[in-house]
């Protein structure tokens, strides 16, 4: 197969595609940045070519799915009880389909679906914020020992504090108590002030958020 002029014009806005998705990743520091987003786009848009070309190219195509499904599981991490990377799983899966796209020459879809991810990211981002600013739920893991203190204890100060909670999981090993909670907080003041709470108890040793 000898390459034609708009197969070259195809890789390019793959490129261009993935340029534009890398620089929104690697301006916030995430984990699949730049090059990644890159390689991505173009990559599945160069299959997306061979597989018009050659025959199976329904089998390729979902190959590729399957393929970007590993690499997006390689940025989710989980940080304490919260799990990290999720948005930048999807942005991955969104690349791959773009490239695709761009590759079977859907290019107003694709530039129509690069655009919607601009927006979620840029404009949604600051909503999501906003709301989160005026009430957030945030699981905490809270260590202690049992010898030392009680989770009727600890209920106890939070209710003093008029904190709102729910006890969602408890555990004990190796004489340490471990409790997860869900709790309500708002205005970032009342996240300080929750934090300040755990950090300056001494009978608790130690909690993830």
């Amino acid at each position: 197969m000898q390459p034609n002029p708009e197969q070259f014009i195809q890789i390019f806005a793959a490129l261009i595609a993935g340029s534009i998705l890398g620089l929104e990743r690697e301006y916030h520091n995430k984990p699949a940045g730049f090059r990644t987003m890159i390689l991505i786009c173009v990559s599945s848009c160069l299959f997306s070519i061979l597989s018009v070309s050659l025959s199976g190219g329904d089998r390729i195509a979902s190959n590729i799915v399957t393929g970007i499904g590993f690499i997006g599981a390689g940025v989710v991490f989980k940080e304490g009880v919260n799990v990290r990377g999720i948005t930048s799983a999807a942005i991955i899966w969104m690349a791959a389909a773009i490239g695709m796209s761009i590759g079977l020459k859907h290019y107003a879809l694709a530039a129509l679906v690069v655009f919607i991810v601009l927006v979620v990211l840029v404009v949604l981002t600051r909503l999501e914020r906003l709301i989160e600013s005026l009430h957030q739920i945030k699981t905490y893991e809270v260590h202690f020992r049992a010898a030392d203190y009680s989770i009727e204890e600890l209920e106890n100060e939070l209710n003093n504090l008029r904190i709102r909670f729910t006890r969602i999981k408890t555990g004990k090993e190796n004489n340490i108590v471990k409790v997860e909670y869900n709790i309500v907080f708002s205005p970032k003041k009342n996240r300080d002030r929750i934090d300040n709470f755990f950090i300056n108890n001494n009978k608790i040793t130690g909690f993830d958020v």
